[in-house]
């Protein structure tokens, strides 16, 4: 296969070197750019700054953000927030390399994730490397297409699972939202039917391909996922008790499921440059990208801190599951399921450029629509059969982001920058610095997958809904 990636007439969702900026963010984001060190052009009919804000902070935000309390408590009190900070600083760090990496390639018309490892293979000083460097893209493309339908299979589960909660106690719901109990569960039909009972409406949403129309339906998600954070904030807050019986730092075997839950919340990466690309002014990414992910770090570290000390060991693995059956929290779970539901969409958006257009390159243009859809259902009923084969949602989360997640956002990019500027005499210190991490990453990509595996085949222990809300 050509080096060159497969494009198609039909498929212009990425930016060209052929248009001038426009669009600019305010003078004061402006001033922290550095116009001499990037000189590629965006789309004339790109997306803004600000909508590419929106994209970035949705694109992270979704399941693994409500997840990050049983994360804490598989860490600790103490270690738990700690290994937040420390792992979200080293994941944004791994963002800005592959974005600097990609500007060392700026003279092409279109750097993605698996170009960039590419490219930087081509400029390794090893032979082999060079003559291979094909099978960096290969790589990448496999741990993205992995990665990202892992999450819609997340997503499928996430949105059957609340939705099941709210109608399965819709008789006993009430205003009182001070009981300390949940309403005894009504029988319904099983999870796998709400599964079955989406797919439809995904598949239809799929097929908005253009990611300036998305950021639509971005902002009404974000719009929802916030007030729906909010109301959860209020109600962990207003009532946390005495955290002294908690652990400060939980048992080792537990931890390496912290990891996959973790960087199963914070690997964002596999957006970076195609958001990137389709900004009117790239060169205004970088600001965008490190504002963005620490809102993005600050509210991860907050929600997994304080919905740990609010519900302690009975935590599940969405902190949604423990909210009290009155409407007011009914709601909050309805409106965070929407705002999941139109993030599907711009996760299934980066497999889809991956698979999509090299398949519909090989047919007459008059079936190109035709193929372009029928992928599209065909890759949203997979997701969908997957999920029906989940049995936990949370070990399913941390097997996710063990095995793939930690490869995209830890283990590839130091090693990126390694091949990428040691020609140009890389610092002794870069070096150590990047080979850590990335063995780092390794530990936890072997360990985590272990251990999630483990507990996978473990039989369940029965925790229903119906549990104390303290």
């Amino acid at each position: 296969m050509s080096t060159r990636r497969l494009r198609s007439e039909d498929y212009n969702d990425y930016s060209s070197t052929e248009a001038t900026p426009d669009g600019s963010p305010p003078e004061g984001i402006n001033s922290f750019a550095a116009p001499s060190a990037y000189q590629r052009f965006g789309e004339s009919n790109g997306t803004t700054w600000f909508q590419t804000l929106i994209h970035l902070v949705k694109g992270n935000i979704g399941t693994g953000l409500l997840g990050l309390p049983l994360a804490v408590k598989n860490a600790g009190i103490v270690l738990g927030p700690l290994s937040l900070l420390v792992m979200g600083i080293a994941a944004v760090h791994c963002m800005g390399i592959l974005v600097k990496c990609a500007h060392r390639f700026c003279n092409k018309p279109f750097v993605d994730y698996g170009d960039a490892v590419m490219y930087g293979l081509e400029a390794s000083p090893s032979a082999w490397l060079r003559t291979h460097a094909i099978w960096g893209r290969y790589i990448v493309g496999f741990f993205l297409i992995l990665t990202q339908l892992g999450f819609c299979c997340v997503y499928f589960v996430f949105l059957a699972d609340n939705l099941k909660q709210v109608i399965s106690a819709a008789n006993g719901t009430t205003n009182d939202c001070h009981s300390n109990k949940t309403t005894a569960l009504t029988p319904t039909m099983d999870s796998r039917l709400f599964i079955l009972s989406l797919l439809p409406f995904l598949v239809l949403l799929v097929y908005i391909q253009n990611l300036k129309f998305l950021s639509i339906f971005s902002m009404l998600a974000n719009l929802a996922m916030l007030c729906s954070l909010l109301m959860i904030n209020w109600y962990i807050i207003t009532g946390i008790p005495d955290p002294s019986n908690l652990p400060l730092i939980a048992g080792w075997k537990t931890y390496p499921l912290f990891f996959g839950t973790a960087i199963f919340a914070f690997e964002g990466i596999g957006v970076v440059l195609p958001l990137e690309n389709k900004m009117k002014n790239p060169r205004h990414f970088p600001v965008v990208l490190y504002v963005g992910m620490a809102i993005v770090t600050i509210l991860y570290i907050s929600l997994g801190t304080l919905g740990y000390l609010r519900f302690g060991a009975s935590i599940q693995a969405s902190i949604t599951l423990n909210l009290p059956d009155c409407w007011l929290y009914q709601s909050v779970k309805l409106l965070y399921s929407i705002g999941i539901f139109f993030t599907y969409a711009l996760q299934f958006y980066v497999p889809a450029e991956i698979i999509v257009p090299g398949a519909v390159s090989q047919v007459p243009e008059r079936w190109a629509l035709w193929v372009n859809l029928l992928l599209r259902t065909c890759l949203v009923c997979v997701t969908c059969l997957l999920a029906i084969l989940i049995p936990r949602l949370d070990i399913v989360i941390s097997l996710v982001g063990s095995v793939s997640s930690s490869a995209l956002a830890l283990i590839i990019p130091p090693l990126l920058e390694i091949t990428t500027y040691y020609s140009d005499g890389l610092h002794p210190v870069t070096i150590a610095k990047d080979i850590l991490i990335s063995v780092l990453g390794f530990a936890g990509f072997v360990v985590g997958t272990y251990e999630s595996l483990w507990a996978l085949a473990t039989p369940p222990i029965s925790n229903t809904t119906s549990a104390l809300v303290q």
